[in-house]
């Protein structure tokens, strides 16, 4: 079974956002801070990965990334905020460990979406 991300990046801690969606989290994000694909993320420098969620169902993920790119400002920090207080770039988490993140082992950042799942709050869309 496939797996499908909701990601978000940033140029700077409380920076400019982007919302994306992607089945290859890896590449895509490397894509992005190696500036391959001309727009937005790569006008404005936007290389950190700050946020991600995993979904089994592409659907899911496709109105999860809508829906939050819809969300105020506000909301969108909270949602980092909430498992990424100190906005770590988690490029280097997904790169060197993926086996272990992609089974759960960090349940913050697999908890909304994780095996078809989402928490109230997602289905709701809100943070």
């Amino acid at each position: 079974m496939k797996d499908y991300f909701v990601y978000i990046l940033t140029n700077k801690p409380r920076g400019t956002l982007y919302v994306g969606v992607t089945n290859d989290l890896v590449r895509r994000t490397y894509e992005h801070r190696e500036g391959v694909v001309p727009g937005f993320t790569k006008r404005y420098g936007l290389k950190q990965l700050v946020y991600f969620e995993k979904y089994d169902v592409p659907t899911l993920a496709i109105q999860r990334e809508k829906s939050t790119k819809h969300w105020s400002r506000a909301w969108k920090l909270d949602l980092i905020n909430s498992s990424n207080p100190q906005w770590r770039d988690l490029y280097t988490d997904i790169t060197r460990g993926e086996a272990s993140w992609m089974r759960g082992s960090s349940p913050r950042m697999t908890l909304r979406g994780c095996s078809g799942n989402q928490t109230q709050s997602a289905r709701q869309g809100s943070p």
